[in-house]
């Protein structure tokens, strides 16, 4: 041996072949990785200190052995060390000059096998601030930056800090550092502002009064809109505890429950003193004013008489406020209940006879055209607010379309031909867009021609089920039309019949067809001869002498045309 293995290999001493291979120095880095399994790993993932550096290079470059037991295989300068080729990159506190290496790389440990989370560094001091409870991920609120929580986002927390709370210390409201479990109603944490001020006379939702922005700030609390009791003239200058005076107290809205002592009258007119006096002034009596009530008349309300709805004669009655509750009559004569209890979806108090229900921006369907002149009980037949219709032409023209002759023949889309300027003006229909596109001629055609019956699909889509009157050849060149004539023009046609088995030439081409083709196609299927012996039977002046191959002598240029023969 060239020297003396380190201590870590000793026990390799007698056998080379571990770290060895004969004759191949490229593969003893696999058997470095085949002991050294975590490097291993890390070369084959590309990650850690190993798995970022050059591929090329070899275990060997760094590490040598044979130089003793106590060698340094490892020669490592933590000055010069970069940490960025690791899986842990140094920022903030942890990359200044005053941290060291043996603060995290521990003793007798190996380099990587220092801890990479928070907690594992710092549970002494989660022990001694939070013992714990806030969990294991300290980077919710810590940064490398510093362990104080300056830059915190408490927005991120279920408790957005805003107003006022921006400014407030953490320590305000986490007392002995509990940032668990604190609770996030205002009475939490201003109870003894309240007892100051309000003595929990209105209850521990301080945020109904005030905000954020400030405790003395103007109070967002408005009695008008945020309960059944308005405030009226004198009663905006009277202070909340004047009515408010103890603890979950629930006041009536009634008058006579404040003023019993102010009535005069001892009760005899009644506890609604409202009706004859108002909140500006209680010694001045005013006349009754019905649009302080929770019922405004107008238009035609404001000029019935009050006996008209009050007709119990009690003048403090609780009446209804919805207008089905009076005009229920109205309703029974003009809808007979179909359409529901809301009158006011399409009437108003001005006129109860005048419609105001806007079809097309009130539901989900527009009226258009012919839609719009039919009666609403046309096509809403039932209860209107139990009844779902359907917005389908087919669903309400069913026995239109039968009426018609379509029977469903055609499906139900009737807006591909119809529309609603009226059910019998046609739509210029697509015909391009079905299986059978009209090219040509075709176009011009009216439907009718080709449409015979009210069922449009059962038309038929060969030449001859239409053109068979104009069939002139009565089948002896078969219904394929198409092989011989176009959309262009009937008359016009263009068979090619050198593109057959059988080309005419000489004579040939001279033929009307139907000298031939004498005998009609079955099911498109030529029967026509192509031997010379199955035209020119007739013409055989041999009788039969010579055979059948008439084309061994004659030329198709003329029967009688003899081909010249040479030899014995």
């Amino acid at each position: 041996m060239p020297g003396k293995l380190i201590h870590g290999h000793t026990k390799y001493e007698d056998d080379c072949a571990n770290c060895h291979k004969r004759f191949d120095k490229e593969g003893q880095d696999k058997l470095c990785m085949d002991c050294h399994k975590e490097v291993g790993k890390d070369v084959a993932s590309k990650q850690g200190f190993h798995g970022r550096l050059d591929p090329n290079k070899k275990c060997h470059d760094c590490h040598t052995d044979h130089k003793g037991a106590n060698a340094k295989v490892v020669d490592l300068d933590e000055k010069a060390f970069k940490h960025k080729d690791t899986d842990f990159l140094l920022k903030g506190k942890h990359a200044d000059e005053k941290v060291k290496c043996e603060d995290c790389h521990k003793a007798k440990k190996k380099w990587r096998e220092a801890p990479h989370e928070c907690i594992d560094c710092h549970k002494k001091d989660d022990d001694k601030i939070h013992k714990g409870e806030l969990g294991k991920d300290c980077t919710k609120c810590h940064s490398e930056n510093h362990w104080s929580v300056e830059d915190f986002d408490h927005s991120k927390t279920s408790y957005d800090l805003k107003g006022k709370h921006r400014d407030v210390k953490c320590k305000a409201c986490h007392v002995n550092n509990k940032y668990k479990d604190l609770g996030t109603k205002c009475f939490d944490c201003h109870k003894k502002d309240d007892d100051k001020a309000h003595k929990n006379v209105f209850g521990n939702k301080c945020e109904k009064c005030h905000t954020e922005s400030d405790w003395k700030d103007k109070l967002l609390f408005n009695h008008d809109r945020d309960t059944k009791f308005k405030l009226l003239d004198k009663h905006h200058e009277t202070s909340c505890q004047s009515c408010h005076k103890l603890p979950g107290q629930k006041l009536e809205s009634t008058c006579i429950s404040c003023h019993k002592k102010d009535d005069k009258h001892n009760g005899t007119l009644g506890p609604k003193c409202e009706s004859c006096h108002g909140a500006l002034n209680w010694k001045t009596p005013k006349g009754f004013d019905h649009n302080k009530t929770r019922f405004v008349l107008r238009d035609a309300h404001f000029k019935a008489k009050c006996s008209t709805c009050h007709t119990a004669g009690l003048q403090y009655e609780k009446l209804p406020l919805d207008c089905w509750s009076c005009h229920k009559k109205d309703d029974e004569k003009a809808h007979k209940g179909n359409y529901g209890q809301k009158c006011e979806s399409c009437h108003k108090e001005d006129k109860w006879k005048k419609i105001y229900f806007n079809h097309d921006l009130d539901t989900k369907y527009r009226l258009l055209y012919k839609h719009k002149d039919v009666k609403c009980d046309d096509c809403h037949k039932g209860k209107l607010y139990e009844q779902k219709l359907s917005s389908n032409c087919y669903d309400c023209h069913k026995k239109t379309d039968d009426k018609e002759g379509h029977k469903g023949s055609l499906g139900k889309a009737c807006g591909d031909c119809h529309n609603e300027k009226g059910w019998k003006v046609e739509v210029k229909f697509d015909h391009n867009k079905t299986k059978f596109p009209l090219l040509g001629s075709h176009f011009k055609v009216e439907c009718k021609k080709c449409h015979d019956t009210a069922k449009y699909n059962d038309a038929k889509k060969d030449c001859y089920s239409c053109h068979q009157k104009e069939d002139k050849h009565e089948l002896k060149l078969g219904t394929a039309c198409e092989k011989c004539h176009n959309v262009r023009d009937w008359k016009a046609w263009d068979f090619d019949h050198g593109k057959t088995k059988f080309k005419l030439d000489g004579g040939h081409g001279k033929l009307d067809c139907l000298d031939c083709h004498t005998i009609a196609m079955k099911k498109d299927k030529i029967d026509t001869p192509m031997g010379c012996a199955g035209c020119h039977n007739k013409d055989d002046v041999h009788e039969g002498g010579f055979g059948k191959q008439c084309d061994k002598c004659h030329t198709t240029k003329s029967f009688k045309e003899i081909i010249k023969k040479t030899g014995t």
